[in-house]
């Protein structure tokens, strides 16, 4: 019951933050977004932690800030993936994880 209830609130962050940064981030619908919480939820689960590996030094030097372009990097392969989603460039993909990342970091304080 947690993993659906926490699919959903990913999803509506989602929406949220599609609707506040809707110049550069198109979201078709609802469903569209529980899509790509499904399909970033996969991502980071299998992608991330053999890329934030793999950029170990470049994270380092740059004192983990590297991880909101390979955030970025996710959020763009997941629009190829999911139809109805659309991030017109990478700025915008940057911005987008970034937003998701602390509103679902604040969601997560209370669970």
């Amino acid at each position: 019951m947690k993993i659906l209830i926490n699919w959903l609130a990913s999803a509506l962050v989602i929406m949220v933050s599609a609707y506040l940064l809707s110049p550069g981030i198109h979201v078709a619908s609802f469903t569209v977004a529980l899509a790509i919480a499904l399909v970033l939820g996969v991502i980071n689960i299998t992608l991330k932690p053999i890329l934030l590996l793999l950029t170990l030094p470049i994270n380092i030097l740059t004192l983990g800030l590297f991880t909101l372009v390979i955030n970025a990097v996710l959020i763009m392969l997941t629009t190829v993936i999911v139809p109805g989603f659309q991030v017109d460039n990478f700025w915008w993909a940057l911005i987008f994880g970034a937003v998701i990342s602390v509103v679902n970091n604040f969601l997560n304080h209370f669970n």
